[in-house]
């Protein structure tokens, strides 16, 4: 990663130079797929005093090739191996001050060294959109603040109007941001009123100037639930300083949750900060009112769908100090954070923490490598722990707490096993299912049904000629959509209309093949007319506020009939839901990736634990054509753990992660074979370095060989030691970096690979 470079383009010697040919270069990293840094010249308007004041980390905007980039420096004082006419000055230095704490730099270095990305890739993926495109990082923000008269008032003054008396007490401490104010329950109302009486004013000052809003008391809003035995034990079990991983392994139901909140208020009450990692966009606003509704102190969240001014707003807030937790998804993780003292990772399991694009790092490792940089507590939950923290665990590196009840003393769900070979199916559901909703509803209580496939059909086809309807990019069958109605291909987002008649035999006898979301909501909605039919998946919740508003519909507590994918099974409390149904389980066990028992295991336990989390008991009916297969039969007899244990085990005989690594090398052309060619030439070049340590495995077609039109093909390197392996890996990148034909395809490497297909 030392490796410097000047920008693609030759230098333009018309261009004005820096007058002292002494001043040092500045060593960047812009944000390119390669690993390279670039040597530039100081902006010329710079005199070698204000150089002199120049500190790594700050962003600059340069010229790289055609472009224009914004980059970060690295080295303020670097030798360069190329003269000084054939570097490019830096356009304009961007900021005063570094943009990133240090721990964070130190995570980003970190990051490109393991994952083998370029660090100017990796530090511009740390930072808002905003920021990479050159926004500043402090703006005029506004702050409320007592007047003259405010702060001559005496005390027990606004003793009647108890939010007024609240907005005094807040000002007294400083100076206060809306967003603080509102947190703390103050309306627009309130502080006009406070206007009209001359006590408090706004104004407008550079954040880069502003002192901090004074720390909020962590003060409880609600109290704190009486904790069980085990919970208690898991509380006391986390120090409250220094590196400590802890796996907390508890069953649906355990409350987890209130472990996590009673483990953060000790930090709050020392005046530290907490950071809250979760697998999915649609759980982050649930978490975050829990957290507001126990703490009197700044709460944030921070994902994707929010708007990139919202985002950088509260980046800005964390950055000054002015926030007491911040909730986010996978690039949370890289939030500045200057009294960071806990970090809490849940649902650990969720391979949605695994970057897919773009850098493919893992977020759940790399906050275990954060909270060991600053020397904090981390902890890893969940109720169906990944094998690679339970493997840590075993092997001493993480500490392990279980919980094994549910809190409050509500029951276990009981399952069963529904065997639908030889039945009459009415839409994928089983009599016994049908009657068993019957049941639940008719006592006023809330049924669950999982399908993991969204759209009407998973496939449409001609039943005169057998022709079925496929995507024009990919290998793969179009989804039946019926609002909107159409034919949607998954993978490359591309859409067509519904053929009104088979083009090859023009036969109007079309028929949706297989079952969806959409497909069972209307067929319950046929059955049951009376009850409401509430359908999540990514097509009913795309928009912002849609997931509330029909969660809150769910909580009002009247009977109804939810049915979707995933996105139900992840953490969500349903405390009416009696009855869950799993209307297909065989899918997953029958995958043809390693991990795929694994997965299907961890999503059937979860979906399970929505059922009877409150005082009455639930029940989970789970539809199979293979009743008799052996690793189902554990899992509903004997739990998950021993489903881990046994597969463990299997991967331990054949030294698959976690107990060996793994390193997937990937390529796609427009042309067929183009991309395996080139990788057979990477193994014949590489293969000896590492000798029988290191097993390639292909090259070979991905399962899906065409994807929005480029054939793809792939080959895993496999190895016993993880330091072979990242000594590996580089060679590889730096062999794909220097080889013509890699360069004319689409090549990426994927360290610790989730998905091997």
């Amino acid at each position: 990663m030392n490796r410097s470079s000047t920008a693609d383009e030759p230098f333009n010697l018309s261009a004005p130079q820096p007058a002292d040919e002494d001043a040092p270069l500045w060593r960047v990293a812009v944000p390119t797929p390669l690993r390279k840094l670039y040597d530039y010249l100081p902006p010329v308007a710079l005199t070698a005093e204000q150089c002199a004041r120049v500190t790594p980390g700050v962003r600059v905007k340069v010229s790289f090739g055609r472009q224009q980039l914004i980059g970060v420096v690295v080295d303020c004082d670097a030798q360069s191996d190329f003269q000084r006419s054939k570097l490019k000055p830096v356009l304009e230095l961007l900021d005063n001050d570094s943009v990133f704490s240090a721990d964070i730099e130190r995570l980003c270095h970190w990051i490109s060294r393991y994952y083998q990305y370029g660090l100017g890739e990796v530090m511009s993926n740390a930072l808002p959109v905003l920021l990479r495109k050159g926004r500043s990082v402090s703006a005029q923000v506004k702050r409320w603040r007592l007047t003259t008269n405010g702060k001559g008032l005496p005390e027990g003054a606004l003793r009647g109007a108890k939010k007024q008396a609240l907005l005094l007490a807040l000002l007294q401490r400083g100076e206060q941001s809306p967003e603080t104010l509102k947190e703390q329950g103050i309306s627009a109302a309130i502080s006009r009123a406070m206007v009209d009486k001359g006590l408090i004013e706004q104004v407008l000052i550079d954040e880069a100037l502003a002192v901090p809003s004074a720390p909020l008391p962590a003060t409880l809003r609600q109290s704190a639930l009486t904790l069980n035995a085990q919970q208690q034990r898991a509380l006391d079990e986390v120090p409250d300083t220094g590196f400590a991983p802890t796996l907390l392994q508890g069953v649906t139901g355990s409350g987890k949750t209130e472990v996590y909140l009673q483990l953060i208020h000790r930090q709050l009450e020392a005046g530290r900060q907490a950071l809250v990692l979760v697998p999915e966009i649609g759980l982050t606003p649930q978490t975050q009112q829990r957290f507001i509704d126990r703490f009197d102190c700044p709460v944030a969240m921070l994902h994707s769908a929010m708007s990139d001014t919202a985002r950088l707003e509260v980046w800005r807030r964390a950055r000054v100090g002015q926030l007491g937790i911040v909730i986010g998804t996978r690039s949370a993780l890289f939030t500045p954070l200057p009294q960071l003292g806990i970090i809490i990772v849940d649902e650990e399991h969720d391979g949605s923490f695994k970057q897919l694009e773009g850098v493919r790092y893992n977020a759940r490792d790399a906050a275990v490598v954060r909270a060991k940089d600053c020397a904090i507590p981390i902890v890893l939950g969940s109720a169906t722990p990944s094998l690679e923290s339970l493997h840590n665990a075993q092997q001493g590196r993480y500490r392990h707490l279980e919980l094994l009840e549910r809190a409050g003393g509500a029951e276990p769900p009981a399952v069963q096993l529904v065997d639908v070979r030889q039945q009459n199916m009415h839409e994928g559901m089983s009599g016994e299912l049908l009657e068993a909703m019957r049941e639940e509803l008719q006592r006023g209580r809330q049924v669950l049904l999982f399908l993991n496939r969204r759209g009407y059909s998973p496939s449409l086809m001609c039943h005169q000629c057998g022709w079925c309807a496929d995507c024009h990019n990919c290998d793969a069958k179009l989804t039946v959509h019926l609002k909107p109605r159409q034919l949607h291909c998954h993978h490359c987002d591309s859409r067509y209309a519904i053929p009104a008649a088979c083009p090859n035999c023009h036969s109007g006898n079309l028929l949706g093949e297989g079952i969806g979301t959409e497909r069972s909501q209307r067929a319950l909605e046929q059955l049951f007319p009376a009850v409401p039919v509430l359908r999540v998946d990514r097509d009913t919740v795309s928009r912002r506020g849609e997931l509330d508003e029909l969660l809150a519909e769910v909580h009002s507590g009247e009977p109804c009939i939810l049915v979707g994918t995933q996105m139900l099974a992840k953490g969500h409390h349903f405390p009416d839901v009696t009855l869950v149904a799993i209307v297909d389980a065989d899918a997953g066990f029958f995958s043809s990736d390693f991990r795929g028992s694994e997965r299907i295991s961890q999503l059937l336990v979860q979906v399970a634990g929505r059922a009877g989390r409150a005082e009455h008991r639930g029940r989970v009916l789970v539809q199979t054509h293979h009743p008799e297969h052996l690793l189902m039969r554990q899992l509903l007899e004997q739990g998950y753990h021993a489903v881990a244990q046994s597969l463990l085990a299997e991967r331990q005989v054949l030294g698959l992660p976690p107990c060996g690594y793994l390193v997937m090398v990937r390529a796609d052309a427009r042309h067929e074979q183009l991309a395996e060619q080139m990788l057979a030439r990477l193994r014949d070049a590489l293969q000896g370095l590492a000798g029988s340590e290191v097993t390639w495995v292909g090259p070979m077609p991905a399962l899906m060989v065409r994807r929005q039109g480029r054939f793809r093909a792939q080959i895993m390197l496999r190895s016993g030691s993880r330091g072979l392996l990242a000594q590996l890996a580089g060679a590889v990148v730096g062999w794909l970096e220097a080889d013509a034909e890699a360069r004319k395809m689409r090549w990426s490497i994927d360290v610790d690979p989730q998905d091997t297909l």
